[in-house]
């Protein structure tokens, strides 16, 4: 088997299926002929399995799972209380998408929901165009090889899918690649939630079985452990996912939703258990040192589970997420460039303790904060003054300020690549997707869910950091969950469980009609819609636009 930096050295697939919204095509005749770039079983390997994981990440906007703008992460990161991206006078304004994320005030119109709509389906018809070409070369493989093979690609599409249920909720399920955007309709959310599961629980025995964060064979592949994570994921968030109205007030519980996994029928928690259990035993453990999962050099953590491999020579997508957040003066000290941009909140710092006698000991790994000091130097502002981020100062419109450029603690979490190319957003560090403290406290919270007792996972967790144990309430779970997690795209996802999406914080009020729930998930796009009669929009969003 080829490791992933031979593999990346691909010919694209020859089309894309007809997607939901448009119809995306790439033309490869500049590339070798069809036969030929199917000509043997690894070929068929490289440009139909292996081509997929390009798309993991990304350069452009709305492109990639993380690391760029627009996209994904910013969706899943700025509409929360972990954090936002303040109007600094001039800068970061931008028509108010960033201050509408943080206010739930998006809308269908906007174009970079409807990039990020295209871009998941745009990887979901890649990977349906794929398993009709394992299909017509299936003379070249093996039944064992055609049968792995379309295991990965359905694992990598069912992920893709996890993602738009997760953002969409009712969404359509396509499997075909030569679907017309005519013959494409819409399914209910427990519906695409139900695909997403049989899909994932199918292809577990063909999937390998190997690490993925680790260079070699299986670096950044969908492995077993990586399904078991996102089934882990679905079991946790199933009293979600399975409501198909989540504007009338009626919740669902775990413990009333059958799962079958194992051969054995049991509840979402029960579940949740099941699969985080599958990953410990898989070898995944906690680092003693939290901040190796994010160092340059992280291929080896025993902890990340699944991540977007970066290399600044052979791979081009990009990690902004420091270069976006460091003051410009941040940025020259350590010989880049920066923008200026994302902080942390005032809930989020106030919930790890800053200003008081118990500050958690992960506050100083995730954010830069007070006093910058490079290299054992202090930084200074143009004006000759020291650099000092303020946390505590931080507001939505930061516009004539005192604090304009300094307001907010920044980004820390990822070591700083001095090597880096372009800024620092070409770096060595592999970009962290799915983590082992992560599985803890996901059946820390689904034990304490089904009446049973989560401290063991809970307390290892806040050990590793050197914290005091705590109850394994609820609560504090959800705020362990931030303090661990942050800067890692989840607290969406975390706040929508815990019913707390929707409510006031931090310094957003509600909106109006939305203790309805209705802002749990987006609006179809406008031009989606426009362009297929066949589907209809989320709940609430059709009468506010």
């Amino acid at each position: 088997m080829r490791t992933l930096e031979q593999m990346r050295i691909y010919i694209p697939v020859l089309a894309v299926c007809c997607l939901l919204s448009s119809c995306l095509e790439e033309n490869p005749k500049s590339q070798i002929e069809e036969e030929q770039a199917y000509g043997s079983a690894s070929a068929v390997y490289v440009n139909a399995v292996a081509n997929l994981y390009n798309y993991i990440g990304g350069k452009d906007d709305s492109q990639g799972l993380q690391g760029t703008y627009r996209g994904v992460y910013d969706y899943n990161t700025f509409t929360t209380d972990e954090a936002m991206i303040p109007t600094r006078g001039g800068d970061w304004y931008d028509g108010g998408f960033w201050q509408n994320l943080y206010l739930h005030s998006w809308t269908a119109s906007d174009e970079p929901l409807y990039d990020t709509w295209n871009y998941l389906y745009k990887v979901i018809g890649l990977c349906n165009e794929s398993l009709s070409t394992i299909e017509k070369y299936s003379y070249r493989l093996t039944d064992e090889q055609q049968d792995e093979y379309a295991a990965e690609v359905r694992a990598v599409r069912a992920m893709f899918y996890y993602y738009l249920l997760d953002m969409f909720g009712r969404v359509p399920v396509c499997t075909d690649a030569d679907a017309s955007v005519s013959e494409v309709t819409q399914s209910s959310r427990s519906e695409v939630f139900s695909f997403v599961v049989d899909e994932l629980q199918e292809v577990l025995p063909l999937l390998a079985d190997g690490m993925s964060q680790q260079t070699g064979s299986y670096y950044g592949r969908i492995t077993r452990p990586v399904a078991h994570f996102l089934l882990a994921k679905l079991a946790l968030n199933a009293p979600v996912y399975t409501d198909d109205d989540w504007t009338d007030g009626q919740a669902v519980d775990g413990k009333d939703i059958v799962f079958t996994a194992g051969g054995k029928e049991m509840n979402a928690w029960e579940a949740t258990v099941y699969y985080c259990d599958l990953i410990e035993a898989a070898g995944y453990t906690l680092e003693s040192d939290y901040e190796a999962n994010f160092a340059v050099d992280n291929e080896n953590s025993m902890e990340n589970i699944f991540v977007i491999p970066m290399d600044k020579t052979l791979y081009t997508q990009i990690f902004k997420n420091l270069f976006r957040s460091r003051h410009y003066n941040h940025g020259s000290a350590i010989g880049m460039d920066s923008e200026n941009g994302s902080c942390a909140t005032l809930s989020t710092v106030k919930t790890f303790g800053y200003g008081t006698d118990e500050v958690d000991s992960r506050y100083g790994m995730n954010f830069y904060s007070d006093e910058l000091y490079v290299d054992g130097s202090l930084v200074y502002l143009d004006s000759g003054e020291p650099l000092v981020y303020m946390p505590l100062a931080v507001k939505l419109d930061l516009t004539g300020d005192t604090y304009e450029k300094t307001a907010g603690a920044r980004m820390k979490k990822y070591e700083i690549d001095r090597t880096a190319y372009d800024d620092g957003k070409l770096q060595n560090n592999d970009i962290v997707l799915f983590r082992f403290a992560d599985v803890l406290l996901m059946k820390a919270e689904a034990l304490v869910r089904n009446g049973e007792d989560g401290s063991s996972e809970y307390g290892m967790v806040r050990s590793r950091a050197g914290m005091a144990a705590r109850e394994a309430s609820l609560e504090n779970i959800l705020d362990e969950r931030l303090m661990e997690l942050m800067w890692e795209g989840w607290r969406r996802q975390d706040l929508i469980r815990f019913g707390l999406f929707t409510s006031d914080y931090d310094q957003r009020e509600q909106l109006d009609g939305e203790d309805s729930g209705y802002t749990i998930v987006f609006p179809i796009p406008s031009k989606t819609l426009a362009m297929n009669s066949n589907l209809s929009q989320n709940p609430v969003y059709e009468s506010v636009e």
